[in-house]
């Protein structure tokens, strides 16, 4: 028999959150615990859970399952993806304060803290960080919150997290990275030495495309009790019957992923051979910005990719009317495949110039590759590139 002693794999982690805790009836899976408030134990004697707004048990067995699966300390759980690095805004951040975040990262956090860094609540500058030179510089200015996205929304672009860790802890600053694309399956920011790693669960951690949420996992216990504070104070928790749902979709993270990932590697063979693309963003490819520092942290490359259609643009409606099984649609990491047209999109929010910098045409589409079988994705693509 095993030790129990032994270090629990990531799937088996993933597959355990919460199972075989209940004390009352026995029941293998947790009971969803829709109440709002708890009785005290006495006068001025709460139990663990006094209010909903909190804390609540079916969030906390998620919040408990994603710490471990991110080797943090403590997690808190939110209603959506910018809800999460919202409530780091407003936890962590004064008016004298400066976030150094990515120029090519996620529209929603650009628009998030460029918008209110234009009303005064914090400053904010956006740089290539993977350009060593910009990244000095901005890191110079002595910022309180330094955001890495790797692989970036959408280009897939792969900066060094353990690299820009030390430097921005080297000046005083915090930094939160974004493991939504890679999962704790692919990627340990914390390992890397990020302070906080936020997630969209909305996409894989919950992998279904039926539910909103969002995760901030703390590598410190005191910044995670810290945030909780605020989360309490302004709201941002989300309900009993999502995170169930959330740790159900939990269960299955380890063989989506993988399953997913083998699925977008044979999707990106085929689009890099195509004559009608232009161009193929993945971190498997030796063109690809960061590809050897993603071989380096990554376990694998993920299921997300980007290319440019070859073509005019008029050609762009007709490839993704064309498509029967791969969706348009703004999220990812579901067990279906969606693709999206960034400037129209996910990042429409932001300026054209912005975009511009980012490197984000007209003629990019980012594809999550889902669950189906690969070929019937491939014929997908196959037969919609064949109308323009």
């Amino acid at each position: 028999m095993a030790s129990q002693s032994k270090k629990l794999s990531q799937g088996t982690i993933a597959v355990r959150g919460g199972i075989n805790t209940d004390d009352q009836y026995g029941s293998v899976v947790p009971v969803i615990t829709p109440s709002t408030c708890y009785r005290y134990q006495e006068f001025a004697t709460p139990r663990e859970f006094d209010y909903g707004r909190k804390a609540n048990p079916s969030r906390r067995f998620v919040e408990e399952t994603v710490a471990k699966l991110e080797g943090g300390a403590d997690a808190i759980l939110t209603n959506c993806g910018m809800s999460a690095i919202h409530l780091v805004s407003v936890a962590l951040l004064t008016p004298d304060d400066l976030v150094v975040a990515p120029h090519d990262c996620y529209g929603g956090s650009y628009r998030l803290f460029n918008s209110l860094s234009q009303r005064g609540y914090f400053k904010a500058i956006f740089v290539d960080q993977s350009d060593p030179v910009a990244l000095k510089e901005a890191l110079s200015l002595r910022p309180k919150l330094v955001l890495i996205e790797t692989p970036s929304n959408p280009l897939l672009r792969v900066v060094d997290i353990q690299e820009i860790s030390q430097q921005a802890h080297d000046v005083g600053a915090l930094v939160l990275v974004d493991n939504t694309f890679m999962t704790p399956i692919l990627q340990k920011p914390i390992d890397l030495g990020a302070d906080i790693v936020t997630h969209s669960c909305t996409k894989f951690l919950n992998g279904h495309s039926d539910l909103l949420a969002g995760i901030l996992v703390f590598k410190e216990q005191q910044l995670a009790t810290d945030v909780l504070w605020w989360a309490n104070n302004i709201g941002t928790l989300t309900s009993s019957f999502d995170s169930y749902l959330l740790l159900r979709g939990l269960r299955t993270l380890a063989a989506r992923v993988t399953l997913q990932q083998v699925n977008a590697q044979k999707v990106v063979e085929f689009l890099v051979n195509h004559p009608k693309i232009a161009h193929v963003y993945h971190p498997s490819l030796s063109s690809n910005l960061g590809h050897e520092i993603a071989k380096k942290q990554q376990k694998g490359f993920g299921s997300l990719l980007s290319f440019e259609l070859a073509g005019e643009p008029e050609i762009m409606p007709k490839f993704l009317k064309a498509l029967n099984i791969i969706t348009l649609a703004q999220s990812l990491g579901g067990v279906e495949s969606l693709i999206c047209h960034p400037a129209t999109m996910t990042h429409s929010g932001i300026s054209a110039q912005a975009r511009k910098t980012a490197g984000i045409s007209d003629q990019l589409l980012r594809i999550s590759v889902g669950l189906e079988d690969v070929d019937d994705l491939l014929g997908d693509l196959e037969q919609a590139l064949a109308v323009i």
